[in-house]
């Protein structure tokens, strides 16, 4: 092989050697093996004196442009290596890693989770429906007046088209019954609307669970009965439970519940205002008129108030949530403070 080739093959091989190269360090270390004062460039030109005469200018000529392209391919290759290090300082491998923070579930849906397993070990079921309504479901089958207060603007948000947004998860009630005869026994959370005026306890938007259990021989008894288990269930197994005689257009007899205050156990402090009771919710048995209502949409006599009977009530979601979760302003839960919502 004469010096010219080895010229040629020295070139290919430097090719390969400086583009296998991953560090600076080892391209240097190609650098060093070519370009350097022992070299294999340098080798090779040692050997020039070998030569023909006539061949000299021509093996000098390759010697130059071998040493150049080199050269060139080391200087890319620098710059490739350099724009692809990472900038600033490497990263510490002893250090422990960053934990990644699961979610959670809302403290509001937590609740009704909580209720709603209770109603459900009851022989309840879920039942769901339309936030938009007309006034129909959410007024006249409720056996609510035309008169009634809660059928002006300052209680209701009317929508175009005559719907409004349901101010009662009762609407629910009335859906159910319109779909299958007796007996039902249901419960209905979900987000109604009323244009209150927002404080620590009062927003425009919030979260109700509604129940109903209709069938033959149903009484205030069994009100009374499923309500206390719940109570129990719900906030201590030493939860006593009072009924006091109220009005809800839709129950007759109507009554508010409450619940032995349970920071107190009862004694009196300043969330239950001394008195050792805390209001949690309304109910009563359902008034025939809903019965006849519902029989006049479906076009039958299937809830016939003399043979049915059966019992509602309501509660606030967040209300319970505030008792339960020792919450003392109701805007918590809707201003989406990560710092609030990962306690629980």
């Amino acid at each position: 092989m004469s010096l010219l080739d080895d010229f040629v093959a020295a070139l290919e091989q430097g090719k390969e050697a400086i583009s296998a190269a991953a560090t600076s360090d080892a391209l240097e270390k190609v650098r060093v093996e070519y370009l350097g004062r022992s070299g294999k460039l340098r080798d090779l030109m040692a050997r020039i004196k070998e030569v023909a005469k006539e061949e000299k200018g021509a093996v000098g000529q390759k010697m130059n442009e071998v040493k150049d392209a080199l050269t060139g391919l080391l200087e890319n290759r620098t710059g490739e290596l350099a724009s692809s290090a990472p900038s600033g300082p490497l990263p510490d491998p002893t250090l422990p890693g960053i934990t990644q923070r699961r979610g959670t579930r809302h403290p509001l849906t937590q609740t009704v989770d909580r209720i709603a397993a209770i109603f459900e070990r009851l022989g309840f079921s879920i039942a769901d429906g339309p936030e938009v309504e007309d006034e129909f479901h959410n007024f006249d089958a409720l056996n609510i007046p035309e008169n009634h207060p809660a059928r002006d603007s300052f209680d209701t948000f009317f929508l175009s088209n005559d719907k409004i947004l349901r101010s009662q998860t009762s609407t629910v009630q009335i859906r159910v019954m319109e779909k299958i005869a007796p007996p039902v026994r249901i419960i209905a959370p979900g987000r109604v609307y009323r244009p209150d005026t927002v404080d620590a306890t009062h927003f425009y938007g919030f979260s109700q669970l509604e129940g109903l259990a209709v069938g033959e021989d149903i009484t205030f008894a069994d009100l009374k009965g499923t309500l206390g288990v719940f109570a129990r269930e719900m906030f201590g197994k030493d939860t006593a439970t009072r009924f006091r005689p109220h009005f809800f257009p839709f129950t007759e007899p109507s009554a508010e519940m409450d619940v032995s205050c349970i920071f107190c156990q009862g004694q009196g402090c300043k969330v239950c205002k001394r008195s050792g009771w805390i209001e949690i919710l309304g109910c009563g048995m359902v008034d025939p008129n809903v019965f006849l209502a519902v029989n006049k949409k479906r076009g039958t006599d299937d809830y016939d108030p003399e043979k049915y009977s059966g019992f509602a009530f309501g509660l606030g979601i967040e209300r319970i949530a505030m008792l339960t979760l020792g919450v003392d302003d109701i805007r918590r839960f809707f201003e989406n403070d990560l710092r609030f919502l990962r306690q629980f």
